[in-house]
């Protein structure tokens, strides 16, 4: 049977917090999803899992705790817990830039890939304290921010007692993601003493990898993703978000193309007899010579249906938040609450 896990890269924004953001604007913008409309991030997800009877793997990067203390930490990994689902490791170095102390020195980067062995090994050993610290249990998979990953990376997991990793993304490899692995074998194995769980997907031209990302994939080609690695005896399917994903790209007003994209692919995992639901924690290792999984072939009219899904959608988005911004201005402008007045006064 085929394990789908459908993981969350939940971490607060640097990007944010370099433009200014204090850390209760970030903790809602990035962790609860917050917009005009309610809330859309982690609290949101698990009510749908929960819907759906599946669980969730919640990958959450502590480096925040280096610049806001540890409670922001706590309050992230305490919800997650409560509910049921499962915490994992996640870790993103740009918080370095803005660290009350380097535990590396002066070393920075953006991806946990840029640093040496020794660095990386310290880093990672630390984020995982901090998550601990923070109620999770010991975790057991990683993933890299940025899925910034190098095969130094593994061995250093490998070295700290970690089962898996899943940091190796096809589409990313060679932008950030060094882990030297075959990107055309989707399959679980074993590199460098670790067990690499790779993100799943197809492709959706003859040289070109689609993740399996609620923002990257239309419902069509999720479900086609998953019908192959279950059709293909894959141990895994492996779907990622991030915590904050359910929004527009200005997080201003919720994603309903996200929404309704998450939702399908719960439905999809839950109604396949041929797929379990779960995360790391129980995942089985693979066996010592594990079968190749090739990507999902393209399909040329899936991927126009997608990208003109995609446009659709950010057309429309983009029309409301004109709307948005001309509504704004009449009603706080002189000119234009005169105009309402004359129109109010034609009526």
């Amino acid at each position: 049977m085929t394990r789908a896990i459908i993981s969350f890269d939940t971490e607060l924004s640097a990007g944010l917090h370099r433009r200014g953001a204090c850390a209760r604007t970030n903790f809602e913008s990035s962790i609860l999803g917050r917009c005009r409309d309610g809330d859309f991030g982690i609290h949101f997800q698990m009510d749908m899992l929960d819907r759906f009877g599946l669980k969730g793997v919640y990958f959450v990067d502590p480096m925040p705790a280096l610049v806001h203390g540890p409670g922001i930490v706590d309050a992230i990994v305490g919800p997650i817990l409560a509910r049921g689902h499962e915490v994992q490791l996640h870790l993103h170095t740009e918080w370095l830039e803005f660290a009350r102390f380097n535990p590396v020195g002066k070393l920075r980067g953006r991806n946990i890939g840029d640093f040496p062995f020794a660095a990386q090994k310290k880093l990672i050993a630390l984020a995982r304290d901090i998550l601990m610290g923070a109620g999770a249990p010991r975790p057991t998979a990683f993933r890299a921010g940025n899925f910034g990953a190098n095969d130094d990376t593994l061995r250093v997991l490998a070295a700290l007692g970690f089962r898996f990793d899943s940091s190796f993304n096809a589409a990313w490899q060679g932008l950030g993601c060094d882990i030297t692995l075959d990107p055309a074998n989707l399959g679980m194995r074993v590199h460098h003493g670790i067990c690499e769980v790779p993100v799943s997907g197809l492709r959706d031209r003859a040289s070109s990898f689609r993740p399996a990302q609620l923002c990257a994939m239309s419902e069509e080609e999720m479900r086609d993703a998953l019908d192959h690695s279950a059709a293909s005896g894959a141990i895994q399917f492996s779907a990622f978000s991030h915590s904050f994903e359910l929004l527009s790209r200005d997080r201003q007003v919720p994603n309903g193309l996200a929404i309704a994209r998450m939702e399908a692919l719960c439905r999809a995992v839950a109604d396949d007899p041929r797929v379990s639901s779960g995360g790391f924690a129980t995942l089985p290792a693979p066996p010592t010579r594990p079968g190749r999984i090739p990507a999902a072939a393209p399909k040329p009219l899936r991927t126009l249906r997608r990208v003109a899904e995609q446009t659709v959608g950010h057309i429309a988005h983009e029309i409301r938040y004109v709307r948005d911004v001309v509504a704004l201005t009449i009603n706080s402008s002189r000119w234009g609450k005169v105009l309402c007045g004359v129109i109010l006064a034609v009526a």
